[in-house]
């Protein structure tokens, strides 16, 4: 292994310059990324209300960020959690890491399911709503009905292990990269002294991809306006206004969750779940404009080693989180689907609801890996349940984009929280840089 007093000097050397400047630029809060994302999304509204048309041509802007960055997310996950599992050096610390984090994202997962469905049972969005599923266009969701058949748990199993190790990197399957992933890793520590120089052109190449991702996120305010003016443009306001209950209390939900449930984990770790949402303000602007927690992956796994989380543990939790703790995702997927079911009139008893629980369990972990993400999914779990039709669907998904507003941002800060207590676990957590960062005004 490479000394650590000589990746430190490195990493002094490489990045001891960006960060006074970070320092620096803090000072005038017109110069921060997030003000120029939030001024690009005023105007993107602006534009889509009064110019719809000209709005919607903006969508390849939001497009062509998104797609920018999901490029580099592959190889980046390729090479932090390879880093990762190599500086552990010990193959049972990373099967204690990965049996924590798995445990602990179970737990989170099924609260948020069971918030969503207590929530939407309570409030009924869809009560009264009395949908006839004969007045429902379903060839709008003919394809993503058709994707359904993809989604069982044998194939999701399957789909993990890729055809080749070219193949998952190009095609940027999070659960393949990662699994390709490990295996390297493992394979890097078996090598010992002899894997030495390769570890350390890793290291390089690492530090290439997020160099390339700072480059790319200047972009963020120009995909900020194109993916909020294309939304307006081609939704309105009309479709908030039609379904504003679903809306609303959704987002009232995913609030509950981030600052009450999340909350309550932070303070058990020792920091307030306000100031980390500060730390990360320009990561959650950029999702909720571009309705992608993806695209800040690349600076997630940055700001969180600078929060004091060893690079180790940051490397295994958040490639996987991003599969297997979806805790907006399942917000979304219970709510939806009770909701679906009141507005078709369709019963559910308690059971029915502890055994749609029960799938959403499996469903909403193939979330990471399907194109169309939650919708798809909820279209899979209608399916699978089988009493709730499918084609309901069609009811949300002019207003998918709105909800997603809500589960997106949700879901970058449980991930970021389940890092912070996995690495305070394992003893891996700089309690007092934590506090520093986090108090740095």
């Amino acid at each position: 292994m490479i000394s650590d007093n000589s990746i430190a000097q490195e990493i002094v050397q490489v990045e001891l310059p960006q960060r006074k400047t970070s320092i620096a630029s803090k000072k005038c809060w017109y110069k921060q990324l997030w003000f120029y994302v939030l001024l690009a999304m005023v105007v993107g509204v602006a534009v889509g209300h009064w110019y719809p048309a000209f709005g919607t041509d903006m969508q390849p802007l939001g497009v062509a960020f998104i797609k920018a960055i999901k490029m580099l997310i592959a190889p980046l996950i390729f090479f932090t959690v390879i880093l990762g599992i190599a500086g552990m050096g010990d193959m049972a610390k990373v099967g204690r890491v990965a049996l924590k984090t798995l445990v602990y994202f179970e737990v989170m997962t099924t609260i948020a399911l069971v918030i969503g469905l207590v929530a939407v049972n309570y409030w009924q969005p869809g009560a009264g709503m009395n949908v006839d599923m004969a007045t429902i266009d379903a060839s709008s969701v003919k394809s993503v009905v058709s994707q359904t058949k993809e989604l069982g748990t044998t194939q999701f199993l399957m789909n993990i292990i890729p055809n080749t190790v070219v193949g998952a990197l190009s095609e940027g399957h999070i659960l393949q990269v990662l699994f390709i992933s490990v295996m390297f890793g493992f394979a890097m520590v078996a090598l010992g002294d002899a894997g030495k120089p390769l570890i350390h052109i890793i290291e390089l190449a690492s530090k290439t991809v997020f160099g390339a991702v700072n480059i790319v996120m200047w972009a963020a305010p120009v995909g900020a306006f194109g993916a909020i003016a294309f939304t307006v443009g081609k939704y309105g306001a009309g479709s908030l206004m039609s379904l504003g209950k679903l809306v609303g209390y959704f987002y009232i939900v995913c609030i509950f969750f981030s600052v009450v449930v999340l909350g309550i984990v932070a303070k058990f770790s020792g920091y307030s779940i306000f100031k980390l949402i500060r730390y990360f303000r320009e990561e959650l602007v950029i999702c909720l404009a571009t309705t992608s927690s993806e695209v800040v992956l690349p600076r997630l796994l940055d700001k969180l080693e600078q929060l004091g989380c060893k690079k180790s543990v940051v490397g295994l939790v958040i490639p996987t989180g991003y599969s297997f703790n979806l805790d907006g995702t399942c917000l979304y997927l219970a709510f939806a689907a009770v909701f679906l079911a009141q507005a078709t009139n369709t019963p559910l008893d308690l059971m029915q609801q502890i055994g749609l629980l029960g799938v959403l369990l499996l469903t909403s972990k193939g979330a990471a890996g399907v194109a169309g993400a939650a919708f798809v999914v909820l279209a899979a779990t209608l399916s699978t349940v089988g009493s709730i039709p499918v084609t309901s669907v069609a009811l949300i998904l002019g207003i998918h984009r709105l909800l997603a507003e809500g589960l997106v941002p949700t879901n970058m800060i449980g991930n970021a929280v389940a890092t912070i207590v996995v690495a305070k676990w394992e003893d891996s957590l700089d309690d007092e840089q934590l506090r520093r960062v986090l108090d740095a005004k």
